[in-house]
């Protein structure tokens, strides 16, 4: 459930029940294997419901468990959190790329100063 395509997958199996195919096409960016791999791990863990239906071609659909629908309902709500915040973020994320990118001012930027011209003209320090 943790990993990336796990989320997006209970995040769209939280509106209905979805075909293989309509999942790839809603999630966009994930491969049919890590999809189908996905898909087995949130049915092993209990959060993912298979159905097969006897017919030709296959028909397979996924719907979340009542512990899947739970677990998405939690997903929700941290997207939620996570969109309202961003803001907030992103200005704390450019606070800090902005403080490592001054100049430093550090013993080092200091360590020229205080000596006179005549001393850094004959090249001693």
């Amino acid at each position: 459930m943790t990993s990336r395509w796990g989320l997006f997958v209970l995040m769209v199996l939280t509106k209905r029940t979805h075909r293989f195919a309509e999942l790839r096409r809603a999630i966009g960016g994930v491969s049919e294997r890590m999809l189908a791999q996905t898909l087995q791990w949130l049915e092993l863990d209990g959060l993912v419901l298979r159905v097969a239906h006897d017919v030709v071609p296959p028909h397979v659909e996924y719907s979340l468990t009542p512990l899947g629908r739970d677990a998405s309902h939690q997903v929700v709500g941290l997207t939620d959190w996570i969109e309202s915040h961003m803001p907030q973020m992103t200005a704390a994320r450019n606070r800090h790329a902005a403080a490592a990118a001054a100049p430093k001012r550090g013993p080092a930027a200091v360590a020229g100063r205080g000596h006179s011209t005549a001393t850094r003209a004959a090249g001693t320090r």
